[in-house]
């Protein structure tokens, strides 16, 4: 068991950084909107995202580099479209899952229940492990909090299939009308991820090949994929407790993460008793603080990546971008926390718009001279990839005609 736990590590960073605002939030409204009729949605993101995300670990094993480099090889233009999309989002994404956070510790940990106080706590313990510990100390924090969210999710999905009296006919089904078709674009934009966090895998992996020089690329893929099974099961069960404990009940999650944490933890422990409290509280807290922790480690690792390989001469290290991130996060909560919510449905958006951009140049880049002959891919590869990219680019021009 230790010989395996010690196998896994980017993959389980990829799944905390994943397990969030997609599984917590988004999933627990698909469920409880719609029942079981968006699980086509959920499937169908984490199949044909798969490759692409993927290809975070296999570049980097196979061209030695991060992705990002690789970007830069094709061409310095798409290293600067990246640079642009990661400052319009980064600071947002960040305030978005911190402030889910800290709604959620209100309910665990009581205190205070002054928000912005709790987003800054966390915003600070956060940066405090990781300007410490470094990566080694998320590896092995990570290994620990995916444990307790596994287990303390399944408990909590199987006493609320078991309390649930609602026959589903499991029916799939596509919105309709616009309120509908945008928390649709955001759903899959952000299940199981952003298509950018492949970049972030990369980055993680290659920290990983520096700790441990006997590493290989089988084992890394073997440790991504349990990360991304558990991505995927977790937003079942996610779907599934939205669905068996609020569908049909006519109301409606607020848009306030305050609120939402609180209508969460209540509504989960009167319809599951509440014994149930403390399993539900611990799945949600976990979840998002695995989240906001792995946010807060990557999005600084990317950008200090990407301006360094654009020749800029300040704010190319990690320190100076984790701190950067953490301030303009916090500032956020204090100036434009009546905002948030806009915010948020920009970022979300954004990302579905963007995943065929990252799709496609993740595609070639793995299909590039730069790749050796043994990491290339297979024919059945390269149609499921343009299967994936044909699937993304759809459905960003059926909600763009729409919208």
């Amino acid at each position: 068991m230790k010989k395996f736990i010690n196998k896994l590590g980017p993959g389980l960073l990829f799944a905390g950084a994943a397990i969030g605002v997609s599984h917590l939030v988004q999933s627990t409204k698909a469920g409880a909107e719609f029942g079981f009729g968006l699980t086509w949605a959920l499937i169908l993101c984490n199949f044909f995202k798969y490759p692409f995300f993927l290809f975070g670990t296999k570049y980097t094993y196979a061209a030695g580099e991060t992705i990002l480099d690789g970007y830069l090889k094709i061409s310095k233009i798409i290293l600067l479209i990246y640079f642009g999309l990661s400052l319009i989002t980064i600071f947002t994404i960040q305030a978005a899952v911190t402030i889910v956070t800290a709604g959620l510790a209100i309910e665990l940990f009581g205190i205070t229940d002054n928000i912005t106080y709790w987003a800054f706590m966390i915003i600070i313990f956060s940066y405090l492990i990781l300007m410490i510990g470094k990566y080694k100390l998320l590896d092995n924090l990570m290994k620990f909090i995916i444990m307790i969210l596994a287990i303390s999710t399944f408990i909590a999905l199987v006493s609320s299939s078991l309390n649930n009296e609602i026959i589903f006919d499991f029916d799939q089904i596509i919105p309709k009308n616009s309120e509908g078709i945008i928390f649709l674009a955001a759903f899959m934009g952000w299940m199981p991820a952003p298509l950018d966090i492949s970049i972030w895998q990369s980055i993680w992996t290659n920290e990983k090949i520096k700790i441990e020089k006997k590493s290989n690329y089988n084992t890394a893929k073997f440790d991504f994929n349990v990360g991304y099974i558990i991505t995927i099961f977790l937003g079942l069960s996610f779907l599934g407790l939205g669905a068996f404990v609020m569908y049909g009940s006519g109301d409606k999650f607020s848009e306030s993460g305050a609120v939402f944490a609180s209508q969460l933890i209540n509504l989960y422990t009167s319809n599951l008793g509440k014994g149930m409290m403390i399993f539900i509280a611990i799945a949600a807290f976990t979840t998002m603080f695995s989240t906001t922790i792995t946010c807060l480690d990557a999005s600084p690792r990317a950008m200090s990546k990407t301006v360094d390989l654009l020749k800029f001469k300040r704010f190319n290290d990690y320190n100076s971008w984790i701190t950067i991130l953490a301030i303009g996060t916090i500032i956020i909560f204090i100036f434009f926390m009546s905002e948030m919510g806009t915010l948020v449905k920009i970022a979300t958006v954004l990302s579905f718009l963007t995943a065929p951009f990252y799709a496609i140049i993740n595609y070639i880049l793995m299909s590039s001279s730069f790749i050796p002959k043994k990491y290339k891919l297979s024919k059945w590869m390269n149609i499921y990839c343009i299967s994936g990219i044909i699937f993304l680019l759809f459905f960003s021009i059926w909600y763009i005609t729409l919208i």
